[in-house]
Protein backbone atom coordinates (compact mmCIF):
# COMPACT_ATOMS: atom_id res chain seq x y z
CA UNK A 1 0.00 0.00 0.00
CA UNK A 2 1.24 3.44 -0.84
CA UNK A 3 0.25 6.88 -0.78
CA UNK A 4 2.48 8.10 -3.88
CA UNK A 5 -0.16 8.57 -6.33
CA UNK A 6 -1.83 10.82 -4.23
CA UNK A 7 1.06 12.60 -3.69
CA UNK A 8 1.65 12.72 -7.50
CA UNK A 9 -1.69 14.13 -7.83
CA UNK A 10 -1.49 17.03 -5.56
CA UNK A 11 1.65 18.09 -6.79
CA UNK A 12 0.70 18.79 -10.28
CA UNK A 13 -0.22 22.37 -10.41
CA UNK A 14 -2.77 21.74 -13.44
CA UNK A 15 -4.78 20.58 -10.57
CA UNK A 16 -3.95 22.90 -8.15
CA UNK A 17 -5.05 25.71 -10.55
CA UNK A 18 -8.21 23.66 -11.66
CA UNK A 19 -9.24 23.69 -7.92
CA UNK A 20 -8.80 27.28 -7.11
CA UNK A 21 -10.43 28.47 -10.72
CA UNK A 22 -13.95 25.59 -9.45
CA UNK A 23 -13.30 27.36 -6.18
CA UNK A 24 -13.52 31.00 -7.51
CA UNK A 25 -15.81 30.13 -10.51
CA UNK A 26 -18.65 28.79 -7.82
CA UNK A 27 -18.47 31.60 -5.07
CA UNK A 28 -18.44 34.67 -7.45
CA UNK A 29 -21.54 32.53 -8.86
CA UNK A 30 -23.28 31.75 -5.42
CA UNK A 31 -22.33 35.81 -4.49
CA UNK A 32 -24.08 36.67 -7.91
CA UNK A 33 -26.82 34.57 -7.57
CA UNK A 34 -27.40 36.12 -4.34
CA UNK A 35 -27.26 39.85 -4.92
CA UNK A 36 -29.45 39.29 -8.16
CA UNK A 37 -31.78 37.10 -6.05
CA UNK A 38 -32.75 38.79 -2.82
CA UNK A 39 -33.81 41.97 -4.98
CA UNK A 40 -35.84 39.99 -7.26
CA UNK A 41 -37.57 37.21 -4.79
CA UNK A 42 -38.38 40.39 -2.63
CA UNK A 43 -40.54 42.11 -5.85
CA UNK A 44 -42.33 39.00 -6.50
CA UNK A 45 -42.75 38.02 -2.93
CA UNK A 46 -44.16 41.90 -2.08
CA UNK A 47 -45.53 43.64 -5.17
CA UNK A 48 -48.07 42.50 -7.68
CA UNK A 49 -47.37 43.10 -11.34
CA UNK A 50 -48.85 42.44 -14.37
CA UNK A 51 -47.78 39.39 -15.40
CA UNK A 52 -45.93 38.22 -12.48
CA UNK A 53 -47.06 34.93 -11.83
CA UNK A 54 -46.15 34.18 -15.50
CA UNK A 55 -43.03 35.72 -15.33
CA UNK A 56 -42.29 33.62 -12.00
CA UNK A 57 -43.11 30.56 -14.13
CA UNK A 58 -40.69 31.67 -17.48
CA UNK A 59 -37.73 31.79 -15.03
CA UNK A 60 -38.22 28.05 -13.82
CA UNK A 61 -38.64 26.83 -16.62
CA UNK A 62 -35.76 28.41 -18.24
CA UNK A 63 -34.00 26.45 -15.58
CA UNK A 64 -34.67 23.40 -17.10
CA UNK A 65 -33.34 24.07 -20.32
CA UNK A 66 -30.31 22.03 -21.02
CA UNK A 67 -27.53 24.19 -20.60
CA UNK A 68 -25.86 22.13 -24.36
CA UNK A 69 -29.25 24.16 -26.16
CA UNK A 70 -27.56 27.37 -25.48
CA UNK A 71 -23.60 26.29 -25.02
CA UNK A 72 -22.81 27.78 -28.91
CA UNK A 73 -24.75 31.37 -28.79
CA UNK A 74 -23.12 31.42 -25.37
CA UNK A 75 -19.61 30.26 -26.08
CA UNK A 76 -20.21 33.36 -29.46
CA UNK A 77 -21.55 35.94 -27.13
CA UNK A 78 -18.07 35.39 -24.69
CA UNK A 79 -15.79 35.18 -27.32
CA UNK A 80 -16.58 38.61 -28.47
CA UNK A 81 -15.80 39.85 -24.92
CA UNK A 82 -12.91 37.70 -24.32
CA UNK A 83 -14.67 36.10 -21.45
CA UNK A 84 -13.71 32.62 -22.65
CA UNK A 85 -11.43 30.70 -20.48
CA UNK A 86 -11.86 32.94 -17.31
CA UNK A 87 -13.58 32.14 -13.73
CA UNK A 88 -16.04 34.93 -14.30
CA UNK A 89 -17.50 34.15 -17.63
CA UNK A 90 -18.29 30.86 -16.28
CA UNK A 91 -19.99 32.16 -13.02
CA UNK A 92 -22.01 34.33 -15.06
CA UNK A 93 -23.23 31.78 -16.90
CA UNK A 94 -23.87 29.72 -14.57
CA UNK A 95 -25.76 32.72 -12.82
CA UNK A 96 -28.27 32.61 -16.32
CA UNK A 97 -29.02 28.95 -14.81
CA UNK A 98 -28.87 29.48 -10.96
CA UNK A 99 -30.76 32.94 -10.46
CA UNK A 100 -34.09 31.67 -11.46
CA UNK A 101 -33.47 28.67 -8.83
CA UNK A 102 -32.19 31.49 -5.93
CA UNK A 103 -35.41 33.74 -6.49
CA UNK A 104 -37.53 30.69 -6.20
CA UNK A 105 -36.02 29.65 -3.30
CA UNK A 106 -35.59 33.08 -1.46
CA UNK A 107 -39.31 33.95 -3.03
CA UNK A 108 -41.20 31.42 -0.31
CA UNK A 109 -38.60 32.05 1.88
CA UNK A 110 -39.79 35.85 1.98
CA UNK A 111 -43.28 35.16 1.33
CA UNK A 112 -42.75 33.55 5.08
CA UNK A 113 -41.97 36.62 6.91
CA UNK A 114 -44.88 38.48 7.76
CA UNK A 115 -45.73 41.67 5.81
CA UNK A 116 -46.20 43.58 9.38
CA UNK A 117 -42.67 43.78 9.30
CA UNK A 118 -41.69 45.81 6.33
CA UNK A 119 -44.81 48.21 7.64
CA UNK A 120 -43.23 48.55 10.73
CA UNK A 121 -39.63 49.06 9.67
CA UNK A 122 -40.87 51.73 7.56
CA UNK A 123 -43.05 53.42 10.17
CA UNK A 124 -39.71 53.60 12.50
CA UNK A 125 -38.30 55.22 9.40
CA UNK A 126 -36.13 52.32 7.97
CA UNK A 127 -35.21 52.79 4.13
CA UNK A 128 -35.39 50.21 1.68
CA UNK A 129 -31.71 49.35 1.97
CA UNK A 130 -32.00 49.52 5.49
CA UNK A 131 -34.24 47.47 6.30
CA UNK A 132 -33.52 44.97 3.82
CA UNK A 133 -29.60 44.62 5.36
CA UNK A 134 -31.44 44.71 9.32
CA UNK A 135 -34.62 42.81 9.42
CA UNK A 136 -35.56 41.03 6.25
CA UNK A 137 -31.76 39.26 5.58
CA UNK A 138 -31.37 38.23 9.11
CA UNK A 139 -34.82 36.95 9.10
CA UNK A 140 -34.37 34.93 6.48
CA UNK A 141 -30.78 33.43 6.83
CA UNK A 142 -31.66 30.16 6.48
CA UNK A 143 -33.42 30.36 3.47
CA UNK A 144 -30.14 32.33 2.37
CA UNK A 145 -27.90 29.67 3.19
CA UNK A 146 -30.24 27.14 1.67
CA UNK A 147 -29.82 28.88 -1.49
CA UNK A 148 -26.23 29.07 -1.28
CA UNK A 149 -26.07 26.08 -0.69
CA UNK A 150 -28.15 24.93 -3.91
CA UNK A 151 -26.25 27.62 -5.98
CA UNK A 152 -22.84 26.01 -5.10
CA UNK A 153 -23.61 22.50 -5.80
CA UNK A 154 -25.35 23.43 -9.10
CA UNK A 155 -22.61 25.27 -10.06
CA UNK A 156 -19.57 22.87 -8.86
CA UNK A 157 -21.14 19.54 -10.58
CA UNK A 158 -21.71 21.51 -13.69
CA UNK A 159 -19.51 20.22 -17.01
CA UNK A 160 -21.22 21.15 -20.30
CA UNK A 161 -20.64 24.90 -20.11
CA UNK A 162 -17.55 24.92 -18.29
CA UNK A 163 -16.17 22.61 -20.97
CA UNK A 164 -17.41 25.04 -23.81
CA UNK A 165 -16.03 27.92 -22.35
CA UNK A 166 -12.52 26.80 -20.95
CA UNK A 167 -9.33 25.37 -22.62
CA UNK A 168 -7.01 23.18 -20.36
CA UNK A 169 -5.67 26.72 -18.46
CA UNK A 170 -8.84 27.71 -17.00
CA UNK A 171 -10.10 24.00 -16.53
CA UNK A 172 -12.65 23.81 -13.27
CA UNK A 173 -11.96 20.66 -11.18
CA UNK A 174 -14.73 18.56 -12.69
CA UNK A 175 -12.98 18.62 -16.17
CA UNK A 176 -9.34 17.71 -14.50
CA UNK A 177 -10.69 14.87 -12.67
CA UNK A 178 -11.95 13.12 -15.90
CA UNK A 179 -8.93 13.97 -17.50
CA UNK A 180 -6.79 12.01 -14.48
CA UNK A 181 -9.29 8.88 -14.58
CA UNK A 182 -9.49 8.79 -18.51
CA UNK A 183 -5.91 9.03 -18.74
CA UNK A 184 -5.46 11.82 -20.91
CA UNK A 185 -2.21 13.21 -22.23
CA UNK A 186 -3.43 16.14 -24.49
CA UNK A 187 -4.41 18.34 -20.79
CA UNK A 188 -1.16 17.91 -19.41
CA UNK A 189 -2.47 15.87 -16.17
CA UNK A 190 -0.45 12.97 -16.56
Amino acid sequence: ISLVNYVNIFKSRALTASIFNSILYVLLNVLLCLFAGLPAAYAFSRYSFVGDRHFFFMLLVFRVTPPVVLSLPIFILFAQFNLVNTPIGIALVHCLFNIPIAIWILESFISAVPRELDETAFLDGYSLPRFFVTQLVPAIAPGIGVTAFFCFIFSWVEVVVARTLTVTAGMPITMAINALFSFRTDVGLV
